[in-house]
């Protein structure tokens, strides 16, 4: 059965969409690249406007993970515009990415961005798709509570070292209760593995609590 929308480790469906930096088609144009696709409930308004200059405030940070950004609304590319104008003048906080127009909500019904229970704006979706256009993590937010940006960038940076060492990420990483910032030994997936596991992470700088349960720091 085909989902009704897209979930995670799907490939993110191609859309071309406008935006106030032109024509961009994804996740084709950011193959090579990781993307937050997010969207708002609308311009001009105010919780919307912490978002966008704290997602702003924190850009070098999404540089630094090779992470680029776009965001969506409902709302028309002329209202982007003077709402981005507006938020430089009146903060000094320029935006530096670019925001789609969905003024039919089109893209936003495809991508479930639209909850009908909460009126007819879109909530705050975010996808974080990675460089080979494959959906890693969703997150919902409800119109009236801001995003955690920082949780966004954590994640980000969580995916990227579970692909690159083939470890997992404990809770509150990397302030958790238990181990810190160390990560965790992906759990063996067979009766052989289990049993040699011991002998072979202690050669591999792990420490265990169990056979399952191993952890090791990669500072």
């Amino acid at each position: 059965m085909e989902n009704i929308y897209p979930l995670l480790g799907d490939k993110f469906p191609q859309i071309s969409v406008s935006t106030t930096q032109g024509m961009k088609t994804i996740p084709d144009d950011y193959i090579g690249k990781w993307l937050v696709f997010f969207s708002h409930p609308g311009d001009f308004t105010p919780v919307c406007t912490t978002e966008f200059i704290e997602f702003a405030m924190h850009i070098d940070n999404f540089n630094n993970l090779n992470t680029a950004l776009i965001g969506l609304s409902i709302d028309q590319n002329t209202s982007h515009i003077k709402w981005l104008e507006w938020i430089k003048i009146k903060t000094k906080i320029e935006i530096p990415f670019p925001l789609i127009e969905d003024p039919l909500g089109n893209i936003s019904r495809k991508l479930g961005m639209i909850s009908p229970a909460k009126g007819s704006n879109t909530v705050r979706s975010v996808f974080i798709i990675d460089d080979k256009g494959i959906i890693r993590s969703i997150f919902i937010y409800p119109q009236e509570i801001g995003r955690n940006i920082n949780e966004i960038i954590r994640t980000i940076k969580s995916l990227q070292l579970s692909d690159n060492y083939q470890v997992v990420i404990p809770a509150n990483w990397p302030y958790n209760s238990l181990i810190g910032d160390k990560v965790l030994l992906r759990p063996p997936t067979n009766i052989d593995d289990a049993k040699t596991r011991m002998e072979k992470v202690q050669m591999e700088g792990y420490t265990c609590y169990d056979w399952w349960f191993c952890f090791k720091s990669l500072s």
